[in-house]
């Protein structure tokens, strides 16, 4: 048994937010095997996949960001879960848009989300699957920039985040953390810089000096 929660915020004005990335990934986890989500309690949506042998509970936190532990830690308890046993989806802010990292354990990095399951579970031994938004351009403040939509220019790629993200749940499920950051940690679908021309190209334009 094992518990895949994807961070993010309840209520359609937040569904296609940067905050929320979590839960597009375990919706795509869901979508692929035909699971229907249900209510558990007031603090949670989940639904149970089978990813290879393993049945895998699906969580989207009905809390708010800020206090998603409350939908987690007693889910751990009651399953009876390792941190090994747990991964959060997660927005980063630390990490380029395209950009996806696969971690064990380690500080929130001021994810208020995993924050409040760290405080709750006591802990930080659990795994994060982090999907880069980039930092705020200039003249954001970061609650406004994690809660803005996503930009027409930005949709391919983050359908492929997606994709990826969802692929990489599956990884960690059947084949443990080693395996899924073998594949997928630095993941990076930014397009790659135009190479600077070399000092022979540069010199190609040059008009000679006529000799008087």
């Amino acid at each position: 048994m094992k518990v895949v929660v994807g961070l993010g915020n309840p209520g359609t004005q937040y569904a296609q937010t940067r905050h929320n990335v979590g839960w597009l990934v375990v919706d795509e986890v869901a979508r692929r095997a035909g699971a229907e989500w249900r209510k558990e309690g007031k603090d949670a949506l989940l639904t149970e996949v089978r990813l290879g042998t393993e049945k895998v509970v699906l969580v989207k936190p009905q809390t708010f960001m800020n206090t998603s532990g409350r939908a987690v830690a007693p889910l751990v308890t009651f399953y009876k879960l390792e941190g090994t046993d747990l991964l959060a989806v997660q927005d980063d802010l630390d990490s380029p848009f395209g950009l996806l990292k696969v971690r064990m354990g380690g500080r929130h990095g001021g994810q208020n989300g995993v924050r409040d399951i760290i405080r709750l579970l006591g802990h930080d031994a659990f795994a994060r699957l982090k999907i880069g938004i980039s930092r705020p351009p200039a003249g954001w403040e970061v609650s406004d920039w994690v809660l803005s939509r996503w930009r027409p220019e930005e949709a391919a790629t983050l359908a492929e985040l997606v994709r990826l993200g969802a692929d990489a749940v599956g990884v960690w499920a059947t084949a443990g953390l080693a395996d899924v950051q073998l594949q997928f940690n630095g993941t990076d679908l930014r397009p790659a810089p135009a190479p600077s021309p070399s000092a022979e190209q540069q010199g190609a334009g040059d008009v000679p000096t006529p000799l008087s």
